[in-house]
């Protein structure tokens, strides 16, 4: 029976993949500091460990004995690194290169694999250089001190294969949405938030003209995505965009929460955000020739998200 550490294992997305693994069969061990992950997310099957992934230590002892590394475990808001800029770079740069180490440091054993999280946030604003879907070759020119620390962890990972000889794999993931994502969090992505407000029939703010164009991906095509590439671990470092090639704008993205939730709202306009990148949209070619597409429509994923939103009442 294969054993997997998973770092942020209790946090939105950290926590449907421990479902997904043990649903496979596998055992599963959760290091998480539960600064925004919540224990109640972890299902029964597990196991956790309270630590934080900047604990060598903590991180070491829980890499012992595991087949596998899923790293998710990160502060994932670009507000939050901006006002927190050296704390979060010790978490999302120093934390991975962390287990990295740990993969390597374990006696007696060949280098444990890892799947790791990145993000679209390095690509910066594809506007400024790109037309088009972004693919992995893309330039990388992040604009925020998040994307600058994922780009760290891509590149540390380069090193982890090309020196200690540790096999990874790292997900670049665009929008992701679905049921436990925190619609309380002011660092919560834009479908959580508008989803909530509409349940409530409170108003939606739109920054901007909304015709900004996103990437939404469902919290379950991610998770099949991280499963598939531990599974189907090549001897290499290697990067794959998140994401379904498909373009929603901020707009239409409201309409469609209201046409889910049968309930219009008011749509305040508020000034549009210093820096917002106009266009975000990947590539999924890549992606889809290892592992297959990101296939749930954003209908379907809303409905899902709507069925778990109204569930917590």
């Amino acid at each position: 029976m294969a054993r997997f550490l998973v770092t942020g294992g209790c946090g939105f997305i950290g926590s449907h993949l421990v479902d997904r693994l043990l649903a496979q069969g596998a055992q599963v061990l959760v290091l998480d500091d539960l600064s925004t992950g919540r224990q109640e997310n972890l299902a029964a099957g597990a196991e956790l460990m309270i630590g934080d992934i900047r604990d060598r230590e903590a991180v070491g002892a829980a890499m012992r004995g595991v087949d596998g590394c899923f790293h998710l475990a990160a502060i994932a808001s670009v507000d939050k690194a901006r006002e927190a800029w050296i704390d979060t770079h010790a978490v999302n740069l120093s934390g991975t290169v962390a287990v990295f180490d740990a993969a390597r440091s374990v006696s007696g054993r060949s280098p444990i694999p890892v799947v790791y999280a990145s993000s679209a946030a390095v690509y910066g604003n594809p506007g400024d250089h790109l037309i088009g879907p972004i693919s992995e070759d893309a330039p990388t020119i992040p604009l925020s001190a998040y994307g600058a620390d994922k780009l760290g962890c891509e590149l540390h990972a380069r090193v982890a294969w090309g020196v200690h000889g540790i096999p990874n794999t790292g997900f670049r993931f665009f929008n992701v949405y679905g049921p436990r994502q925190d619609p309380t969090s002011p660092y919560s992505g834009v479908i959580s938030i508008f989803a909530k407000c509409i349940a409530e029939g409170e108003a939606i703010r739109i920054n901007g003209d909304g015709e900004q164009l996103r990437d939404f991906v469902f919290v379950g095509d991610v998770v099949s995505r991280l499963t598939a590439a531990m599974t189907m671990m090549a001897p290499a470092a290697r990067i794959f965009n998140v994401c379904t090639g498909r373009p929603t704008s901020i707009n239409d993205l409201a309409t469609e929460l209201e046409a889910t939730f049968a309930r219009r709202v008011e749509r305040i306009r508020t000034p549009a955000r210093v820096g917002d990148i106009r266009i975000s949209i990947g590539s999924t070619a890549r992606g889809d020739a290892s592992f297959g597409p990101c296939a749930t429509s954003l209908s379907e994923g809303l409905a899902q998200t709507k069925a778990w939103l109204t569930s917590k009442k």
